[in-house]
């Protein structure tokens, strides 16, 4: 009874545990997402300047991130020579640049609602870009359900009453580029062997990001602000956004290495409609039940890609154990027809 008492509690503490993880990524996703809209939100604090707001995040993340590796010890960092870090690393920093730039100068013009609606697309574009590089095999069943999250997208973005034609091709570009980085990451570094968390990530990639966010920075943002003198670096605003971002970062290493990458997914699901409610109730976005109707259609493609995803694991890994159990059914069968043979000749002699 006390050892049957011992394993339940053990369980249940894995299990709180675990929906700590979550409840902790949530509220950091959430938290990040609503701030930046909030900072660069014309009718809020009104700095539309999300190159900028980009580069201080990048800037604070990756001071952080050399400090946990190199100072603190927190996590160490990966062997990786000079010619892979130009050649793998810097493409990926590149997109990853892009990606973020994109999505938050789509806060501008979109509301957090809708952004969340038009972001149920990142399965149909990573899908659609494994294809494309031959890093997923076309499947008519998978690409139909991809088809099914597109049309509810597409009725989505027919009920929203703030559409903005260049806010949405804004998020659609930040989709495609986040698409396209996480296919290269496994072309550029899994497919090598190397793999980044989230802190090894922000310490190779983050300078990178900053790296080329300077160059349309100078061109697009920086005359502006140099104009506006009346701006004063608000420490306590950029410094909490900062690091709610770069908490957000350890989170995700928390989530996926206590529990896995799928918990993340079915998470993030669960986090969008809790941030269209939020958009809805607080912020008084306007949701019309044609967004509800078309984003309920994406979600149930997106939560059937995500339990194909699941169930394709989980086949992989019962195959992977019956080759390992066959590998050493015939190692022991080896063994024991030769310890025969030794006793055969023993018997000889």
């Amino acid at each position: 009874m006390g050892k049957g008492g011992s394993l339940s509690d053990s369980v249940m503490k894995k299990i709180l545990l675990s929906y700590t993880y979550v409840a902790i990524w949530i509220f950091l996703s959430f938290t990040v997402i609503v701030y930046n809209k909030y900072i660069l939100d014309k009718k809020m604090y009104n700095w539309p300047f999300p190159i900028s707001l980009t580069m201080i995040h990048m800037s604070f993340c990756s001071s952080l991130a050399i400090l946990l590796i190199k100072v603190f010890k927190f996590v160490e960092p990966v062997s990786m020579s000079r010619d892979v870090y130009l050649k793998s690393v810097v493409p990926i920093g590149a997109l990853y640049s892009l990606s973020l730039w994109l999505s938050n100068s789509a806060y501008i013009y979109l509301s957090v609602s809708f952004i969340q609606m038009l972001k149920a697309l990142m399965p149909v574009a990573v899908y659609s870009i494994g294809v494309m590089l031959k890093k997923e095999s076309f499947k008519s069943n998978t690409m139909a359900n991809m088809i099914s999250i597109s049309v509810g997208v597409g009725i989505a973005a027919y009920g929203e009453a703030r559409f903005d034609t260049w806010g949405v091709f804004l998020q659609l570009g930040a989709v495609a580029f986040e698409a396209t980085r996480l296919v290269m990451i496994q072309i550029l570094l899994t497919s090598k062997g190397i793999t980044l968390n989230p802190i090894t990530s922000l310490y190779y990639v983050a300078p990178c990001c900053l790296a080329f966010l300077t160059v349309p920075w100078i061109f697009v943002e920086y005359p502006v602000l140099k104009e506006t003198s009346s701006f004063h670096f608000d420490f306590v605003i950029f410094g909490t956004n900062s690091l709610c971002a770069f908490a957000l970062n350890l989170a995700v290493f928390l989530l996926v290495g206590k529990t896995s990458a799928l918990t993340m997914n079915v998470a993030g699901v669960v986090k969008d409609w809790l941030l269209i409610a939020f958009s809805w109730s607080v912020i008084k976005d306007t949701v019309t039940p044609i967004n509800l109707f078309g984003y309920g259609l994406a979600f149930l493609g997106v939560a059937y890609y995500n339990h194909a995803k699941l169930q394709a694991l989980k086949a992989k890994e019962a195959q992977k154990k019956a080759q390992q159990a066959d590998e050493e059914a015939g190692r022991l069968l080896e063994e024991r027809e030769g310890e025969g043979n030794a006793k055969r000749t023993e018997s000889e002699d």
